[in-house]
Order: structure tokens, then sequence, then C-alpha cells
């Protein structure tokens, strides 16, 4: 006769259920390559989070009158110009010091933006830090994955996409439903640098960063005396290293890469680096470029004007239809950004040309209004998403299978400008192409884009 446990009977093994979660859980969170997991999608987070607040508060910050692709240009080009110049020198600097520079500039930026008493002018200067910190924090956290390996990469790339999601709905859910005001909720987002913190010197296992430098040679060395192979060698290498070593085209290599970056890494010289930068331009440069014209291009040109008539559309205003094109290119962007572990894409001019081709398709709309259905615009923009973040991640997830150890650091930090140049270009055309596809369409009977700002 099946007998049904009492009350009593249960309470006992709850306390003990409990303690075995909590064991498991504390062993998950002290295993080293889920640490780092966690802070390299922390630093990914964040580091992009304050971008996207900004962003968010463009016509809060500037007001109706001022383009809001000026903020745009001072949320983008100090990074863009720091990613452009910082690879040729910044290897100089520890990465403790590069955290606590960038931290410190983010805080301040943001402060900055929430409490300026003057105008325009000192709002974007502190959108100018919060930038530099940015574009700083990009190039060193993707060349301290070459240290952690693709789980590291993996994790980053997430944490990026998220930032997206996040960032716009943290800045909708402070000033809309918890009502904390622009000024509160820009204070809220100056204490989120403090996460990086954390997760650098609190969760980040960063041993690694000095065994990458001495740990391989020492296990050799190790390994000849007690007449060790190769294989066995490689395995007892820490993990940092032999994730690198193993996508080098031999063990010897891994050794050469790390005694280079550590010992003489500023002996190629300036003209040495450039020459790096050049081999890096058309595999992996220039795909990464494309992608992020077309796509801001897109999202701040052209995505303002793909409206339809209310009647035909969710919404009961036309100001509603811009921020769910935001909302489904960033979902797309997360979703493709945190694919890797399981979808790779190794052809990368394929996707980018097909984004180049939605910017084509989406203009020519604009233009002749011959989609016939709002929600296939919808699925055209979360498809824009899901290519955009797909192109970013794997071009980056082939430098660390492709480029030789010795060069893999450079390589992920340089070839990060990619994205921020093509943002600068196309927020300079989105500028012009807004103003001239609205004027089109007014012109030709469609006068939508004049209606935003009466509903």
């Amino acid at each position: 006769m099946n007998r049904t446990p009492s009350s009593s009977g249960l309470l006992p093994a709850l306390p003990s259920a409990l303690t075995r979660a909590r064991l498991r859980l504390s062993t998950t969170l002290h295993d080293p390559d889920v640490r780092v997991i966690i802070a390299f999608w922390l630093f990914g987070l964040i580091n992009n989070i304050l971008y996207v607040l900004l962003l968010s508060a463009a016509q809060d910050l500037v007001g109706p009158a001022t383009p809001k692709a000026v903020v745009l240009l001072a949320d983008v080009m100090p990074s863009f110009l720091t990613k452009l110049c910082a690879p040729y020198f910044i290897h100089a600097v520890p990465y403790p010091v590069r955290i606590a520079v960038f931290v410190g500039l983010s805080v301040t930026g943001m402060v900055v933006v929430a409490l300026a008493p003057g105008g325009v002018g000192v709002k974007l200067f502190g959108v100018v830090l919060s930038s530099l910190s940015s574009g700083g924090g990009e190039l060193s956290f993707l060349g301290m994955t070459h240290y952690f390996g693709r789980g590291s990469l993996a994790a980053w790339g997430s944490g990026t996409g998220a930032a997206g999601l996040g960032g716009a709905g943290l800045y909708v859910l402070l000033t809309g439903w918890v009502r904390l005001g622009v000024r509160g909720t820009l204070l809220v987002g100056a204490v989120l640098p403090g996460v990086m913190v954390v997760a650098f010197w609190g969760v980040l296992p960063r041993e690694r960063l000095a065994e990458g430098g001495k740990g391989y040679e020492r296990l050799v060395e190790e390994g000849e005396e007690d007449g060790e192979g190769e294989e066995d060698r490689f395995e007892e290498m820490p993990a940092g290293v032999a994730s690198s070593g193993l996508l080098a085209p031999g063990p010897g290599v891994a050794a050469t890469a790390y005694t280079h970056h550590h010992h003489g890494a500023g002996k190629a010289g300036f003209w040495g680096n450039v020459r790096r930068a050049r081999a890096l331009f058309l595999p992996y440069m220039l795909p990464l470029l494309l992608v992020y014209v077309a796509e801001y291009t897109i999202n701040q040109g052209v995505a303002p004007t793909l409206l339809f008539p209310l009647e035909r559309s969710p919404f009961s205003e036309f100001r509603a239809f811009y921020p769910f094109y935001g909302f489904l290119y960033q979902l797309g962007v997360f979703i493709s950004r945190s694919s890797t572990p399981w979808v790779r894409l190794h052809h990368l001019y394929a996707p980018s040309l097909l984004q180049v081709a939605n910017l084509v398709l989406l203009t020519l709309h604009a233009m002749l209004d011959f989609i016939p259905s709002v929600y296939i615009v919808f699925v055209i923009v979360f498809w824009e998403g899901l290519i955009g973040g797909a192109v970013y991640v794997n071009t980056f997830a082939e430098i660390m299978e492709h480029v030789p150890p010795e060069d893999r650091e450079f390589s992920l930090g340089a070839t990060s400008v990619s994205d921020s140049g093509g943002i600068c270009i196309a927020g300079f055309l989105g500028m012009a192409m807004e103003v001239w596809l609205c004027g089109w369409q007014v012109g030709h009977g469609r006068d939508y884009c004049r209606r935003i700002e009466t509903g």
C-alpha cells in the first residue's frame, strides 16, 4: 500500500536539501571556468550598458531642437579614437590599472551628465568621458580573452548583447515606472561600473593573467626534467594558456606567444604594429565595418521613416514605431551574440553583405512603400539584429582561432576599432538620410514622419 509522507517527515529533509543545494552552488561558483564566464559576461554587460543608457536618454539630454545624432557621435567618436590609437601603446599599462581608470572615467562621466548645471555642452563632455571608458574597456577586455579561452569570448559577446536590452529596459523602467526622472536614472547608472570592480577583483581568477607569461615555460622545464611528452605537458598547462595553445599550429608556439607579449610586447614598435593592423583589415576589420555602417544607418537614418498607417499597425501613435524597432534589433543582437557556443560563422563577408542588402531593401521601401505589412518590417529588423550580433562575435572568434598567439591579444583589441568606426560613419549618414527620406515621403503624399511630434 502506498503511503503518503507526512509533512513532519518532509520537514527534517528540507534543511539537508537546502544545505546540499548551497554546497552545489558554492562549488559551482568557485569553479575557475564558471568564474571566468560570470566575470566576462558582467564585463560585457556593464561596459556597454552605459552607452545604451545615454542613447536612450538622448532626447531628454539635448531637447527636441538638437539632432539626436549629436549624442550618438559624442557617445561613439571618443571610443573610436581610443580604439584607433590605444592598441599601439596600451600593452604597457597593466590590466588592474586600466580597469581602475575605466571605472573612474565611467562614474565621473555619468555624474557630470546627471548633475551638469550648464547647457548641452557640459552634458556632452560627460558623455565623452563615458565613451572613452567604453572604448578602452572594449579593446582591453577583448584582449584579455586571449588569456582565458573561447568561453570568455562567448561570455563577453553575450554580455554586450544583454546590455542593449538591459540599458533600454532600465531607462524605461526607472524613468517611466519608478519615476526616478532622468537625473536619478543617470545617477543609478553611475553606480553600475562598480560591478566591474567586483567582477575583476572578486570573481575573475586573475592568477591566469600572471600564469600566461610564466606558467607555460615553467611547466615545459618541469616536463623536460621528468621526461614527459608534449601531450602530457600540454594537458598540465594552466587553462588559459592551454586554450590559446590548442588554437596554435603547434605547442611550441604558445611559449613564443607569451614570452613575446610579456618580455617584448613593445619591441615591434609603432610601424610594426601598423603592419600587423594592416594584415587584419581585409579578413576581419572590413566585414565588421561594413555590417556596422549598414545596421546603424538603418537604425539612425531609415528606421525613423519606416511608418505605416496606425490602423494597419499594433500602435496607437507614430512615435511608438521607432522604440519597438529598437527593441527587436537589440533582441536579435542579444540572441546572436550569445550563439557562438552552438553556431559558428566562418565566412564573415556573406552576412556583412546581407546587412548591406537589408539597408538597400528598407531604404527602397521607405521611398516606394512596397512592403504590405509592418509585421514584415518587424521580421527584417529582428533579422538585422541577428546578423549584426553574429558578425561581431564571430569576427573575434575567428581571430581567436586563426591569428598566431603572439599577435592575438593585439589583434583582438585593434579590430574592435571597426565597430566604432562603422557607427561614426553611420551617424553622419543617418542624419542626412532621415531628413532626405522624410522629405521624399512628404513630397509623395506620406507625411507620417511629420506627425511623430504630434502623435
